[in-house]
């Protein structure tokens, strides 16, 4: 087992490679991989950048040059789903783009044609990790499986999240997720996708994200690291 960690922030990771023991950087892309062991597990971690771009060629990356054959994503999101508040964890059963529309060509919104897939399912015993873990390291913090959406937008407008939710059935957004889970499908690697909510992804963002993105990155971060140590 060999887990590549991904998160698009450096707040995101940089607790994280503080825990790798015989750490080894090495830059492609301009992205530093840290690679080293996580207690017993090898593992390499990096920071992709933001966008769906980044996201992408991370994964690739990490396929080509160092042979992960699991994925991680950590970070923070956007909550869609109005039971689910800022500080909660949603682990990703399914992440979809909510800004592809191929629906001209018969192909449902969100949809990358020709793939013949909609969305892309996690994996799912790595999802059970993630759950297990959260509700082991924190029992107080409300964690839920569901819908992660990801687009090249910051969502912060009400009319935006209210479509995304209807659309989809999303439970959150962000701007890599489904850009990772899409690589790693396409590379048959098992992924799964953490994320910590930092907003509500609506007006009131431009209070509520200076203020909770950094504690909300740090805690998923927290929750990666203890899956790995139970697994």
């Amino acid at each position: 087992m060999k887990i590549g960690i991904i998160g698009a922030m450096d707040v995101e990771v940089a607790a994280l490679k503080d825990k790798v023991q015989n750490r080894k950087c090495t830059t492609y892309s301009r992205m530093e991989f840290c690679e080293g062991c996580f207690g017993k597990t090898d593992v390499v971690i990096v920071k992709s950048g933001v966008g769906k771009v980044n996201a992408g060629l991370c994964v690739q990356i990490l396929a080509d040059r160092f042979g992960v054959t699991h994925i991680i994503n950590t970070g923070v999101a956007g909550s869609l789903n109005n039971d689910i508040n800022i500080g909660d964890i949603v682990v990703s059963v399914d992440a979809i783009y909510h800004d592809v529309d191929a629906t001209i060509f018969g192909y449902a919104y969100g949809e990358v044609p020709q793939l013949g897939v909609k969305c892309f399912h996690a994996d799912d015993s790595l999802r059970k990790e993630a759950m297990a873990a959260c509700r082991k390291a924190d029992p107080d913090i409300n964690v839920f499986e569901g819908i992660v959406a990801s687009g090249d937008q910051f969502i912060s407008d009400s009319n935006k999240k209210s479509w995304i939710r209807k659309t989809f059935d999303a439970d959150c957004c962000e701007m890599e997720g489904a850009a990772i889970a899409q690589a790693s499908f396409v590379n048959q690697i098992p992924f799964v996708i953490i994320r910590a909510i930092s907003d509500k992804a609506d007006e009131s963002v431009s209070v509520s994200y200076d203020e909770f993105e950094g504690k909300a990155a740090i805690h998923c971060a927290d929750l990666v690291s203890s899956m790995i140590e139970n697994m």
